[in-house]
């Protein structure tokens, strides 16, 4: 409930005279984004349901989503049932050796959200021999191998071209996203999907 407790203050500041972030936010214009667990804080408040729990998070505030170190639920829950009612759009991105410092995701399991989600506004990237920290400016202890300068640089064009196309309503970025753009930032054994 932090999700949405953040976004009604964002709202209100917005609204207050004289706020540092008076009319600063556009509530029709709302995404999220979060690594690791944070990933899995972004995928409850954005579609993902809790069949087990007969739960639901979802804060319809919310327009797009970005999962860096998505995670796929545990328990035997099949996927399908927990993503299959996403309805808006979604950009995970992953890495080859993207397990995780903590608990029991490994890559595998990371590669398992995109193909339960439903068609529409989807994307995946799986950069090759990245590992969990890839997506932050910080290695972890326990990362194994040298990080590839060229990742930050393609999830800086795809998270950019992403939030522009499906927040913005930019034409250009849908187009640039939806087609061969993101082959031209993308490191040959990297890959990308969409639906």
């Amino acid at each position: 409930k932090d999700v949405p407790a953040v976004l009604d203050a964002l709202a209100r500041w917005s609204g207050e005279k004289g706020h540092v972030l008076e009319g600063r936010i556009d509530p029709a214009r709302i995404g999220m984004s979060g690594h690791s667990f944070g990933a899995v804080t972004t995928q409850a408040v954005s579609g993902q349901t809790f069949p087990l729990a007969g739960a639901s998070f979802t804060d319809e505030r919310i327009k797009a989503a970005i999962s860096l170190s998505p995670g796929a639920p545990r328990q035997g829950i099949d996927p399908g049932s927990a993503f299959g009612s996403v309805k808006v759009p979604w950009l995970l991105m992953t890495g080859t050796k993207d397990d995780s410092p903590i608990g029991e995701a490994s890559p595998g399991s990371r590669l398992r959200v995109f193909p339960a989600l439903p068609p529409g506004g989807k994307y995946e990237l799986v950069l090759d021999g990245a590992e969990h920290s890839a997506f932050s400016d910080l290695a972890l202890p326990g990362d194994r191998g040298s990080r590839n300068p060229y990742h930050h640089r393609a999830v800086l064009a795809l998270s950019t071209a992403f939030w522009d196309a499906w927040l913005r309503g930019d034409g250009a970025a849908r187009k640039w996203l939806d087609g061969d753009g993101p082959r031209s930032v993308l490191g040959k054994d990297d890959r990308w999907r969409m639906k």
